[in-house]
């Protein structure tokens, strides 16, 4: 895979990449695959990841996991226990006058701005200021620079989109040898990671408000973001661990002769965040594998002018579409967002966007067992990719 710049000594090292792609509440699936990877490991053991990368939702678990590096096990089940405990009402306002309020705000912004009058622009669909103390909780952001110094951990990077630039923007705190990086549409800028880049990452096109950050309006990290395993590889990853919230490979479509409906906004919207989180890392994969190939090919001469190296990638991602399991949980969303996605259509069409909206514990639940069972389904052949010993005494999940 490409990269630059040239690597010295120390990035050639056999480094291990997280990626925690977005996908809002369905991010819980992360944690569940996550813990049972801690489960699978000694008490006591650090994280096995050096370099933490996570856009949208998984910005938010990635933040924790390079706070809490120290212990994989846990943080992970400070995650486990965070998820589990999730309600809509952490995430957005649910109260009948925030969203009553909020919404009417959001079509007057969408009248107005034809009469150029755009103040009213800046307000979403839903409003998300409960998560700005939610997140002050649950990520000690003092300690990811205490455990970069203490060697724990190389990078974490969490990656927005600019809105008025149009790039993807990495934003990373890591060890003092990193370089920033500009390649067509995307650049890697360091920074103190604060609570503003994860709000800005997991910022939902028109569900969520953008977030300020420097001179720029930032949403969510997974819009234009055409090379999703880039920022773990610029800071120096040698393999990689992605951990997806879509089903990957040949899902089940509907036959195509039974979809000839027009499709409501929910179905729009779904589809459009679905486009969003899944497209780009499909497509950045297969590039991956084309390197790949071409490198075993190549003289290592010719690989070494070039610049081009060998990148081992394994992909986690759901066995069942998450979709269906979050319909089976939509009586538990607050009626507020019930009525306000019946309007758009979501009771007959809505499971995709549901699934990203649906906060709340038993749906979180669902997601984390789900993950759980995966990562066993797959155990031997994901701690051999991670290179993790199982040593004596470790406790062993059933």
């Amino acid at each position: 895979m490409r990269c630059m710049p040239r690597p010295d000594k120390t990035s050639m090292q056999n480094r291990l990449g997280l990626i925690l792609t977005g996908g809002g509440a369905r991010a819980a699936y992360q944690v569940g695959v996550l813990k049972a990877i801690a489960d699978s490991m000694p008490r006591g053991a650090r994280s096995p990841f050096p370099i933490i990368c996570g856009t949208s939702a998984g910005a938010l678990n990635a933040a924790a996991l390079a706070a809490n590096a120290q212990n994989f096990r846990k943080a992970t089940q400070y995650l486990a226990n965070t998820w589990k405990g999730f309600h809509a009402s952490h995430i957005y306002r649910t109260d009948a006058i925030g969203v009553l309020k909020n919404s009417m705000l959001w079509l007057a912004g969408m009248v107005f701005s034809a009469f150029g009058i755009n103040r009213l622009n800046r307000v979403s669909l839903l409003d998300n200021s409960p998560l700005v103390g939610f997140l002050e909780d649950m990520v000690p952001y003092e300690n990811i620079q205490k455990n970069i110094d203490a060697g724990l951990l190389r990078a974490l990077s969490i990656t927005a989109s600019g809105y008025g630039s149009g790039q993807s923007v990495t934003f990373y705190q890591g060890v003092k040898e990193l370089v920033p990086w500009r390649r067509t549409g995307r650049v890697g800028t360091p920074t103190q990671i604060e609570i503003k880049h994860l709000l800005a990452s997991a910022a939902l096109p028109f569900i969520f408000q953008a977030k300020l950050i420097n001179r720029e309006y930032f949403g969510d990290g997974s819009m234009r973001q055409i090379a999703p395993l880039s920022p773990a590889l610029h800071l120096g990853a040698t393999r990689v661990l992605v951990i997806g919230v879509t089903l990957n490979g040949y899902a089940e479509y509907p036959d195509r002769g039974n979809i000839g409906d027009y499709p409501t906004l929910a179905r729009i919207a779904g589809h459009a965040l679905n486009s969003i989180f899944l497209d780009s890392m499909e497509v950045d994969l297969e590039r991956v594998k084309k390197i790949n190939d071409l490198v075993a090919i190549m003289p290592e001469e010719m690989r070494a002018r070039a610049n081009l190296r060998h990148v081992d990638v394994l992909v986690v991602s759901p066995s069942q579409p998450l979709e269906k399991i979050a319909e089976r949980y939509a009586s538990e969303m607050p009626w507020t967002i019930r009525l306000l996605l019946r309007l758009v259509g979501a009771r007959q069409s809505g499971g995709i966007l549901l699934s990203y909206l649906l906060s709340e514990s038993k749906y979180t639940r669902a997601l984390i067992e789900l993950g759980y069972q995966d990562m066993l389904n797959r155990r031997d052949e994901i701690l051999r990719f991670l290179e993790v010993p199982v040593q004596a005494g470790a406790e062993m999940p059933e």
